[in-house]
């Protein structure tokens, strides 16, 4: 075994054989003890659920705005696909427009030399 899972469950051991001792040698009647015991994981458990319970409205609220900014994200991209697009429209009427008058100017210098 690695060093790290013998430590581990050395702990762990060293941990159950101290309160199997601090049980036997406890200074209240074992139904006290139980009632004791029982009363603390009740309250672990209502606090577990508690964070719990607050993890998932978290996730919720993150799960949420991350919805939210991929929405925005999207919108932008349409946006600016919206605005290359005009403005692509915009050049190519440019360009008609200077290739239609280099052709109006050509056409009339033709007329006057005829």
């Amino acid at each position: 075994m690695s060093k790290s899972k013998d430590f581990t469950l050395g702990l762990i051991s060293g941990a159950l054989v101290g309160s199997v001792v601090a049980l036997l040698y406890a200074p209240d009647k074992g139904s006290n003890t139980r009632d004791v015991i029982s009363y603390r994981l009740s309250s672990y458990l209502d606090e577990l659920t508690h964070l719990i319970d607050r993890l998932s409205e978290e996730k919720e609220a993150i799960s949420e705005a991350k919805r939210q900014g991929d929405q925005v994200v999207e919108d932008a991209r349409h946006r600016a696909e919206d605005l290359i697009r005009e403005a692509e429209d915009l050049l190519d009427t440019i360009e008609d427009s200077d290739s239609g008058k280099e052709n109006n100017s050509t056409q009339q210098r033709a007329d006057k030399s005829s």
